[in-house]
């Protein structure tokens, strides 16, 4: 596969579709938008039950952040992706939509648990293992556990997640490191035995 740069053709490809929908979208056709939103619902909806742990503060939280998209679609610069883009207007969504400091529950994708490839024992042994990890996370520094969600689980890049979160990239290095040391201290009698 050839990139541009550090990009893949996958991201040159969505990205050039996000532009052509953003395009369209600003000259009025607001099918476009509903096709752009499709893209990033999914992403979104996980960020949310990140930060609200229900559905109905997490659908309020979706409906805000699509709003905000929308009428700020005009001041999208491309100088990030787009995903990146939407991704911090939803991470900030979150962050003052919370009125007080609550406790952070990342969101681990659940379909990697019911892997049709696996056995009962191995799936129980991987349900057994996600949950240990998530336990683990829950009790890290809410800076540590958005920037190790932000980065396994979203796969997202030192840069994007420092633009997304506001911290500079050396931070959100520290933090994903001290978070691993962490993470493997709380582990190692769950993955010693």
């Amino acid at each position: 596969m050839k990139t541009n740069g550090h990009r893949s053709l996958e991201q040159i490809i969505t990205e050039r579709r996000d532009s052509s929908l953003i395009k369209t979208t600003l000259e009025g056709d607001e099918k476009s938008f509903a096709r752009l939103i499709s893209f990033y619902k999914k992403r979104i909806t996980a960020l949310g039950m990140s930060f609200f742990k229900n559905a109905e503060d997490t659908e309020d939280f979706i409906q805000e952040v699509f709003i905000k998209v929308y009428t700020n679609l005009k001041n999208f610069r491309g100088e990030s992706s787009f995903s990146t883009w939407i991704t911090t207007i939803a991470y900030h969504t979150a962050i003052n939509s919370q009125k007080r400091k609550q406790e952070y529950l990342p969101l681990i994708d659940q379909e990697s648990i019911t892997d049709k490839d696996y056995s009962p024992e191995k799936k129980e042994i991987r349900k057994i293992t996600e949950e240990a990890i998530r336990e683990a996370v829950k009790e890290l520094p809410e800076q540590y556990a958005m920037c190790i969600e932000l980065y396994f689980f979203y796969d997202n890049s030192h840069a994007e997640i420092s633009k997304i979160t506001g911290l500079p990239v050396n931070t959100i290095k520290s933090h994903i490191f001290r978070a691993k040391k962490i993470l493997k201290e709380k582990l190692r009698g769950f993955y010693e035995n």
